[in-house]
This record gives structure tokens, C-alpha cells and sequence, in this order.
């Protein structure tokens, strides 16, 4: 995969701040052509630098409406078991997030539920039943402070 320069990654701030800003000025803010940007932006898309768009909504969370950031161990790390355990947490509709992580724990997950009872249900029937799963650790949030798009 070819490198991002500068302009790519000028490119990929502009539309983190503003994804629905029109390409004239796009290409105004990195001073580039519009066609040119129109390029790279589309060069990015297919070698999935870019992989889609989103909206972020303003909304006010549901009353009781709770974010818990989970820390999963797994029993094994070997590529069959971290597969495995991956497929299973993408068929989890609760899970809005997962990362791969270094350190003690080896996932990281932010999960979404309506309140501690639903968060418990998750826990219970789709969390600890994943497999491999050798250790789940919970934290609730108690406030948003930053949230991705401003």
C-alpha cells in the first residue's frame, strides 16, 4: 500500500472535521484543483484508506442509557482463537466498538445498553458465552466528554 503524503493526510483532516463539505472546497482548504482532490480522494476509497462516511448524531442519549468500556482476556492469543472470539463480537449488535490491544487485556470494547439490567444481559448471554473468553472486565462511563466529530 502506497504511503499517504501530506496532502492525503490534509485531505483526511478536512473531512474528519466536516465529511459533507463540498469538494471546491475541500480542494480550497488542502490547495489543490478540484479535480486533483476529487483524485486522491477517490484513490483513497479504493485502496480503503477511506472506507465510507458517516453521520454523528447530537441526540441526547435515552434516559439511563449507559456506555460500558470492556476489557476482554481471552484464554489463548493464537490466530484461530483471536478470529474466533472477533467473528463472534461482530455479530453483537450491542458492541459499537473493538479494538485489538496491547498490554493485559487483549480487546477493548465499547459497548452500548439501555441501563445496568440490559448491560447485564449483554454480559451474561453474549459477552462471557464468546469463545475463548477467559476474563471480562466492565467500567461504566459517567459522562461523554469527547465524542469523534466533535
Amino acid at each position: 500500500m502506497q504511503a499517504l503524503d501530506e496532502l492525503d493526510r490534509a485531505i483526511i483532516r478536512e473531512l474528519r472535521a466536516d465529511g459533507r463539505m463540498s469538494n471546491a472546497a475541500l480542494a480550497a482548504a488542502v490547495g489543490l484543483s478540484p479535480s486533483a482532490c476529487l483524485r486522491r480522494m477517490r484513490l483513497m476509497e479504493r485502496r480503503g484508506v477511506i472506507r465510507g462516511y458517516t453521520v454523528l448524531l447530537d441526540a441526547p442519549e435515552p434516559q439511563g442509557a449507559v456506555t460500558v468500556i470492556v476489557q476482554i482476556t481471552l484464554e489463548r492469543q493464537t490466530e484461530q482463537h483471536l478470529a474466533r472470539f472477533e467473528a463472534a463480537v461482530k455479530r453483537c449488535p450491542e458492541v459499537v466498538q473493538c479494538h485489538l490491544m496491547t498490554g493485559i487485556a487483549d480487546y477493548l470494547l465499547q459497548v452500548e445498553a439501555r441501563d445496568a439490567a440490559d448491560y447485564e444481559r449483554i454480559h451474561k448471554e453474549q459477552l462471557s458465552r464468546m469463545p475463548g473468553v477467559a476474563r471480562i472486565q466492565s467500567s461504566f462511563a459517567i459522562r461523554t466528554v469527547i465524542r469523534a466529530g466533535r
